[in-house]
């Protein structure tokens, strides 16, 4: 029985964030899939341990839906006339990509603090100058996931 509830919690978390440029709550979620608030607490901490969402330390609250932030960060995604949240750089260009559209990420440079916009446009950066870079290497990044 969990499997296809954890399926159906998944589907609607990134769904939703995708439509409406937000991160559902728990409530949300039961709402819309006509669950209990227990059945729905007990998917959303499946779906962690699984690291398929993060949550908020010590809650049930949705924290990300990789490449989704529920909270603003520094990587601001316009797309779709929406605005949505990214972690990070790597989830903020994740997210034009996931929504299969053209997108603007606004964020700053990292070693001047200087505004930056980086624009995709048909799935590739329009203008592709810069350096990204990862303080933590990819392998470790589950180590402290909120952190990198």
């Amino acid at each position: 029985m969990s499997p296809d509830i954890d399926q159906r919690v998944r589907l609607f978390v990134f769904g939703e964030t995708a439509k409406a440029g937000h991160v559902p709550t728990a409530s949300e979620i039961a709402d819309g899939l006509h669950l209990s608030l227990d059945d729905t607490h007990a998917a959303l901490n499946r779906l962690a341990s699984g690291r398929v969402l993060v949550l908020a330390p010590g809650t049930t609250n949705i924290w990300m839906a990789n490449p989704f932030s529920a909270v603003p960060t520094p990587f601001r995604v316009l797309a779709k006339g929406r605005t949505y949240f990214g972690n990070c750089i790597w989830d903020a260009l994740g997210i034009p990509a996931i929504l299969d559209a053209d997108g603007v990420v606004e964020t700053t440079c990292g070693d001047c603090g200087d505004p930056m916009a980086l624009e995709v446009r048909n799935g590739t950066l329009a203008h592709p100058a810069g350096v990204v870079h990862f303080a933590v290497p990819a392998a470790r990044w589950w180590d402290n996931i909120g952190y990198t």
